[in-house]
């Protein structure tokens, strides 16, 4: 009898991990996808600092600080929430946020890439998420990694989606039209990014403790504020549910080496499931990149076997196509002149 693929990386490679196909040679992209997913990550990381810096120096612009420098729309990225309130206005009205554009795109991007290409924006572009990667790999070089049981496990998971709620009784089912336009339209919102900044700048004694406590969690748990509180996750694993895409796994070529679950950074137990279509997938494909036999799992849409490549190319593709259009259509510059945006922050949000 032949070894198993599994068997001859365990005699020549203990400790590694290789992909091999049928004739013994290694599958170069399932072999680098984890090194393709940083890269990804780490390029959007990069523009999301680049855009606060620019942010920043726009911020003291406005404070008489420094030179001009253009406000970058893209921070709106970080109002989430605001981008929320304005697509219910756009659902019921049909007016697109003229204020703060880009935010309203970035979250159809974002809602649209959980429609058709599961959690692929928390797995590869979301500047939050790979903050949540690296700190995971630092943890397993470490090994401070902890894995919680089952019972606390589950009902952690479950916070996330109360937040969700939250957020969707509040907006979603109790906020009138008059009161989202009066928000859209009040001094808070059209300073929301720079109050933003400011949470960053000038955090409370609250803000600091909260926020040293999510970084000490994510060092001992893995991806602690991703798995356990982020709204926004939950909202785009709802959506991913129903979605095209799935990993599949072939249990007559399992060698159950548990080498998916183990390297799953939402923990799912990939080794027992035929078809993964959980809300708490990322859409890394991380567990098809270590599974040592080929062909075992495998990526799926509309439940047609597909290349892996596939999947990242349409979640990177699908939010720059958003970028373009809203550029192209005018929906990514505010209308608020710099100036006025000057005289509102002196006003409205910088201190004595």
């Amino acid at each position: 009898m032949q070894p198993t693929a599994f068997e001859k990386t365990c005699v020549n490679n203990p400790g590694r991990i290789m992909i091999f196909t049928p004739n013994g040679k290694a599958n170069f992209f399932r072999q680098h996808l984890p090194r393709l997913r940083l890269a990804v990550q780490l390029a959007f990381l990069s523009f999301t600092l680049w855009v606060g810096w620019q942010f920043y120096l726009f911020y003291q612009w406005t404070r008489d600080l420094a030179p001009y420098t253009p406000r970058p729309p893209a921070v709106e990225g970080f109002l989430p929430i605001g981008a929320l309130v304005a697509l219910k206005r756009f659902v019921l009205t049909g007016d697109f946020d003229q204020a703060h554009p880009a935010g309203l795109t970035i979250f159809l991007a974002a809602l649209c890439l959980g429609l058709l290409a599961r959690k692929g924006f928390c797995g590869w572009i979301c500047p939050v998420g790979t903050v949540s990667n690296l700190a995971e790999r630092s943890s397993k070089k470490l090994k401070t990694l902890l894995t919680l049981p089952g019972w606390l496990n589950l009902p952690l998971m479950g916070l996330k989606y109360l937040i969700l709620a939250l957020f969707a009784y509040l907006i979603i089912w109790s906020m009138p039209l008059t009161a989202i336009k009066d928000f859209m339209a009040s001094p808070y919102s059209l300073t929301a990014d720079g109050r933003m900044l400011l949470f960053f700048l000038e955090p409370s004694g609250l803000a600091l403790t909260i926020t040293f406590a999510i970084i000490a969690l994510s060092i001992l748990i893995r991806n602690f504020w991703c798995r356990f509180l982020c709204p926004y996750g939950a909202l785009l694993g709802l959506l991913a549910y129903a979605g095209p895409f799935a990993i599949t796994r072939n249990a007559d070529l399992c060698s159950q080496c548990h080498q998916c679950s183990t390297t799953c950074p939402a923990e799912i137990k990939v080794h027992s499931k035929d078809t993964l279509r959980s809300p708490e997938c990322l859409g890394c494909l991380e567990c098809t990149a270590v599974c040592p036999e080929q062909d075992c799992l495998q990526l799926k849409a509309c439940n047609k076997n597909v290349p892996l490549w596939l999947l990242p190319l349409v979640i990177v593709g699908l939010y720059g196509s958003f970028y373009l259009w809203a550029r192209l259509s005018g929906h990514w510059q505010t209308n608020l002149s710099a100036e006025t945006l000057k005289i509102i922050y002196q006003k409205f949000l910088h201190t004595p």
